[in-house]
Formats: C-alpha cells, structure tokens, sequence
C-alpha cells in the first residue's frame, strides 16, 4: 500500500510547527497507539526537511549514542570530533548546532528513555530551558506507550511538563478513508465486505496495510489471514498492551475480555471476577485510553446508569475472539477459532454496525450529543441517539443487519420516555441496516 492516506490536516499541522522552528525552537509531541502510523507520518512530513532520525531501543547507553552520532554525521553533513558518549552530551550538541542551523529532530518510542536512563527527561529540560531562546530546533518526540507519554509531558511532577508548544494525538482512519482505500484496491467491495474491513482493522494504519498487501477484502479471507502461520494479529494484543500494563496485565486483560464479551456494566463485572474493579475501570479509561464510560444520552452526570466501552474495534475483535479462545489458537487449532467467529458474526457484527453509524452520523450530521439510550434494567435500548441542541433536533435510530428486522412502530413505544424529555425538538425515526452504509 504506497499510496499514503488521509493526514492532510496533521501534515499541515506538522509544516506549521516545521516553519515556526524557523524562528524559534519548537517541542511538539506525538501520541497514538502502536501501529496507527506515527513513524510513516513523521518520515513522510518531513522528507523534504534536513531530518535526523533517532529510534530509541532498549539497549546501553553508549552504544545508542554511536548510532545517533552516526546519524548526525550522515543527515546534517557535519563531522563530531571526540566521542559524545552520553545522551546528555549528544542533545547539547544538538542544541548548540541549531542556533545556526535550523533541522528537525525525531526522537521515536521517546518513553523507552524510561529503561535506559531515567535522568535524560531532567537533563533535556535543563538543556532545553537554556538554549531554547537561540535555537532553531524543530523536535519532534514520539511514543507509542500512551499511559507513559501522557505522562512524560501533562504530569506535573515530570521534568518536561509544560515544555512541549504543540501535541498531536493521532487517531485511526475514519469511515471516509476506509472507503477510499477499498475503492482504490477492490473497487467492487459489498457492504459486508467495508463492515469486515472496519470491524477487523478499526482503521488502524498497519491492519490496513497488512490486509491490503495480502489482498484479503471479504470476511473468509481476512479470517485466513488473521488465523495463518506466522500471522501478526495472533499476538499483537499483548504485543501492544503488555508495556502500558505491566505486571498486573493479567486483570487488565480480563475485564477488557468481559467487555468485548458484552458484559459492560461494573457489577456484572465484579460478580464474574470477584473483585473490586473501580481503580482498573478508570485507568482503563483515563490513563490508558483504552475504554470509555457511556450513559444514556440526556441522563445525569452522575447517574449511575454505566456501561463500557472498547475503543479499538480490533482489540475488540482481538480479546473477544483471540484472547478468549487462547487455548485453541496456542494450539493452532485455527479452525475450531474460525468456526466459533462464524457462529457469532452476525449477532457481533451487527453490534459494530452500530458503532459504523454512529462514526459515520458524527462525521456527516451537525451535532451536540450522540450515544445511544437504555432505561433501568435495560428496559427500552434505543441504538443511535443524536441530538443536535441549538436546532433542537433529533434522530433516534434502530440498528440491524437487515431492514427486515427493523420495526419503526416498536421503535417509536420504546422512545416515549425519552421523547417527553425532547418535548420541543422535531425527532426523525431512522432504520438503518447494511444497505446505508
């Protein structure tokens, strides 16, 4: 897949920040999940600048500082007389160079600086606050553990709070681009055919590219390449969540497995694990930024009323089938795993159809609010709500695979408690089924 896709607007973001360094020297820092292109957007935004590139890998010290020096020499054309043999050397140097020349520095999985030597963050910010004012250093600092650059740069206590000028959360392909990037490999893709594409790759960059290099487009291909020897996807959520969690994975990934499993109220939680979830639940949500906490559109701040969500649709897929299954899939006994996945398609696709409509009436509609609605007990769930405040009004929507199993009447009896708290708004009933994707 050469063609690159969809980042106009960080692009354009990144050349801003590249052309202020002209003037004055710049700290942006880049966050995302592994895989969701980071390193191919920074490469690409770049490529016409002077660029030194830094990748930092768990190993000595010194040993990385002969890399980077080598680096150095080959991309700014310059010679390093003597050994820089601490980072601390080597960043000073940096420094110093770019009060007279102005080039873009990217330092990638900056947080692995953690392992090697802690003190680096300190003795940057010390380096930084002194010559900041004379440098014309564009430096770009990228991770790929989000719990661990979070924190590297919005927790108070850490050297380099406050320092950064710019921050760039990249996030997955959209609907939109999925669409374009099936039109430009399989122009005659089905409706099922874009579902299976978003439920399985979430528009995450590597998933995309992996599935289009193997040209696998439909359902039954794409399962044979996930379930193939050798295969990425078997190991890539503990490839991808092990360093945010560390050692208490293990209940991390749990209730990540209840949730995928649509066991996504807390007490449902706690009766199955029989532990106390909160502390989990919310690192989960806020220092991971991996689940989100849904209420029911219009009801209290503080309602109790709760349910979870995972963000990534392919660590959904991942620990709902994968995980759960580990025993089959160590074994490769890939076909026993593919069978129960084609047991349950149609009931979990048709739940990630739901989060298809929602993705796609946000991006398309003008709006306030947009969730879905259930009462006590789970009495009367409404699939899609969508508010829009100001014009006062609102879409209320039911989500099926197939129109035919869509009943407008039903929908409307079911909405009565929610439509006396939208009494002054025009409400639009919609059934949306795999045909309006």
């Amino acid at each position: 897949m050469q063609k690159f896709y969809n980042r106009e607007k960080e692009i354009d973001l990144l050349a801003k920040i590249e052309q202020k360094s002209i003037e004055t020297a710049q700290m942006t820092f880049v966050v995302g999940r592994r895989r969701i292109g980071k390193t191919s957007l920074l490469v690409n935004a770049f490529s016409k600048q002077k660029t030194v590139y830094f990748f930092v890998e768990k190993k000595n010290e010194v040993l990385l500082c002969e890399e980077f020096s080598q680096e150095i020499q080959n991309k700014l054309g310059v010679t390093i007389y003597g050994n820089l043999r601490t980072f601390k050397d080597l960043f000073g140097y940096l420094m110093n160079l770019s009060e007279n020349l102005n080039f873009t520095l990217i330092i990638d999985e900056f947080q692995e600086f953690r392992t090697i030597n802690p003190a680096i963050y300190s003795e940057m910010q010390n380096l930084w606050d002194k010559h900041k004012q004379n440098s014309k250093l564009n430096l770009v600092l990228c991770g790929s553990v989000y719990s661990l650059m979070k924190q590297i740069f919005e927790n108070s206590k850490e050297p380099l709070f406050g320092r950064a000028t710019a921050r760039l959360h990249l996030k997955a392909f959209d609907v939109q681009t999925l669409k374009e990037i099936l039109t430009d490999h399989y122009p005659n893709y089905t409706n099922e055919d874009l579902l299976a594409f978003y439920l399985f790759t979430g528009g995450v960059a590597k998933y995309v590219e992996l599935l289009v290099d193997a040209k696998t487009f439909t359902v039954k291909k794409i399962l044979n390449e996930i379930f193939s020897q050798n295969s990425l996807f078997i190991d890539e959520g503990k490839n991808v969540l092990i360093d945010e969690f560390g050692k208490d994975y293990g209940n991390y990934f749990s209730i990540l497995m209840l949730i995928s499993s649509s066991k996504t109220s807390r007490s449902e939680m706690e009766s199955l694990m029989g532990i106390s979830l909160g502390g989990y639940l919310d690192k989960l949500e806020n220092e991971f930024g991996l689940i989100t906490k849904i209420r029911p559109v219009l009801s209290k701040p503080a309602s109790k009323a709760v349910k979870y969500r995972i963000n990534d649709n392919f660590l959904n897929f991942w620990f709902r089938f994968i995980y759960k299954y580990r025993g089959a899939v160590e074994m490769e006994n890939f076909d026993y795993v593919k069978n129960l996945i084609s047991r349950d398609y149609t009931t979990y696709s048709g739940q990630i159809l739901e989060r298809y409509f929602r993705e796609k009436i946000s991006a398309e509609e003008n709006l306030s609010q947009i969730g879905s609605y259930w009462e006590n007990g789970n009495q009367n769930e409404i699939d899609i709500v969508a508010l829009n405040e100001y014009e006062k009004t609102a879409v209320i929507a039911e989500v099926k695979r197939q129109t035919k199993n869509i009943n407008l009447e039903q929908l409307k009896v079911k909405s009565q408690n929610l439509i006396d708290k939208l009494h002054d708004y025009k409400i639009e009933y919609r059934a949306l089924s795999m045909e309006n994707m």
